[in-house]
């Protein structure tokens, strides 16, 4: 029983980090393309005027994730249980369900986004070419209503699609890039690269899902009604709710900051930060891509009752990607100004620039270690405990960071970033502790729908 066992845990950890591998094949591949295309567009613009293009991305995509849905755990957690019990029907539904409300939703936050540019902008200090582009530039909130699809590839366990589509948006990017460095351009057209790499990016990835749903060969087809989703997937609702707040709250925080600083110390500072996180994405982007590769397992391991085998891939989770993380890291941190200089030119270094990299990167560690975790939180439908911890970092920290900016200035959000990061990973670490020892006392029942 014990070998059984044992077996079973290794392969839901094999399974993580095969899907983890293929979307990491994909995603190491778009790193070395945006790191050339960061390059370009910097050395191109200059800190201020490549401080515009992110604030200008930042305030689309930030009202893109306030307002457009993000359901894609609902799908994967319910599509699970309708596929395990044979239910084509169910999970059609529910899948033209999400589609409906992620798309209205999407609909809707292109418009707020058009709506608020005459107010936001000024504040920001865009130029006016910005501030004419800015409208048209709302349709690059397409890129963020994608989860859908996503959720559908997650199902089909089709994480070499997800690799390869994460190639879509640097390739259109850098295609650009290359073709302005060739023929000339200015800010303008900068930004018509990035809209187009952000439509390619949202489009392709509903090209890919329904192309991969008319593979599984459901009995059930594509069009058809959705009367009835909520009532048959109990609990529905108010989970899909819950998780497209963690995941708002999540990305909430680092969308916020850079805008933040561009308003309070002008674009160019804006744009230094920026380049920070950027570089320091090589911690980010694993987190992400370990959340997302773990929560379709560990959702089969709670739908087959296996809470043994979920917790253990679960830790087992957590502490390989902490040693993974931990060298990059310091490799950021030691040589945190030539890289900032190598990668943005003359007008990203400065007094302090090597600070900025070195906090945010110190940050993205603690984000990279607890990854599996919030997943398994939601996994076990305690979605809440994520939100709570994410609330914690990401909102009631936010004030701290303005007095932050006026005492240290750019480096104040650089200590914000990891302040946020630390009480975040701390509040998940504990929320899971408890669930487990919760769940061996009894108290918590992980029920199949």
């Amino acid at each position: 029983m014990t070998t059984a066992t044992t077996a079973e845990e290794g392969g839901a950890l094999r399974r993580i980090f095969a899907n983890l591998g293929l979307l990491a094949s994909g995603k190491i591949g778009a790193g070395l393309l945006s790191l050339c295309y960061v390059v370009i567009v910097t050395h191109a613009l200059g800190a201020t005027n490549y401080g515009i293009l992110i604030l200008l991305h930042g305030y689309t995509t930030l009202i893109g994730s306030l307002i457009a849905f993000s359901g894609f755990h609902g799908v994967v957690r319910y599509g699970n249980f309708a596929l395990q019990a044979g239910e084509h029907g169910r999970l059609m539904r529910l899948i033209r369900f999400m589609a409906l409300l992620e798309i209205g939703c999407g609909a809707i936050a292109i418009l707020i986004a058009m709506v608020l540019v005459p107010f936001i902008g000024p504040r920001l200090g865009w130029s006016a070419d910005a501030m004419r582009f800015a409208i048209p530039y709302a349709f690059a909130i397409v890129a963020t209503v994608r989860a859908t699809p996503y959720g559908i590839l997650q199902i089909a366990e089709r994480f070499d699609l997800l690799g390869f589509h994460q190639l879509i948006n640097p390739l259109v990017r850098l295609g650009g890039c290359l073709l302005t460095l060739a023929l000339g351009g200015g800010l303008v057209t900068f930004l018509t690269i990035w809209l187009l790499a952000s439509l390619a990016e949202g489009l392709s990835m509903w090209a890919l899902g329904l192309w991969i749903l008319r593979k599984m060969r459901l009995s059930h087809g594509l069009v058809g009604p959705v009367r009835g989703t909520i009532a048959e997937n109990e609990g529905l609702l108010p989970f899909i709710v819950t998780t497209n707040v963690d995941i708002t709250l999540s990305e909430m925080g680092p969308k916020l900051a850079p805008l933040t600083v561009g308003w309070m110390l002008g674009p160019a500072a804006a744009g230094i930060f920026s380049l920070a996180q950027r570089a320091s994405v090589v911690l980010q982007q694993p987190a992400q891509m370990l959340a997302n590769s773990s929560y379709a397992v560990v959702a089969k391991l709670i739908a087959q009752q296996d809470f043994k085998g979920f917790r253990k891939a679960v830790w087992h989770s957590a502490g390989v990607a902490t040693a993974v993380g931990v060298p990059m890291c310091l490799i950021l941190g030691t040589f945190a100004d030539p890289i900032m200089h190598f990668i943005g030119g003359r007008s990203f270094t400065g007094s302090g620039t090597a600070w900025i990299l070195s906090l945010t990167a110190a940050g993205r560690l603690l984000t990279l270690g607890t990854a599996p975790v919030s997943p398994g939180l939601i996994a076990l439908g305690l979605p809440n405990k994520s939100i709570n911890a994410k609330l914690m970092g990401n909102l009631l920290l936010y004030p701290a960071l303005p007095p932050l900016l006026w005492w240290l200035g750019l480096n104040g959000a650089g200590w914000h970033a990891l302040l946020q990061s630390a009480v975040i990973a701390g509040s998940l670490l504990w929320s899971f502790r408890v669930a487990v020892r919760r769940y061996k006392r009894g108290e918590l029942e992980v029920a199949a729908v």
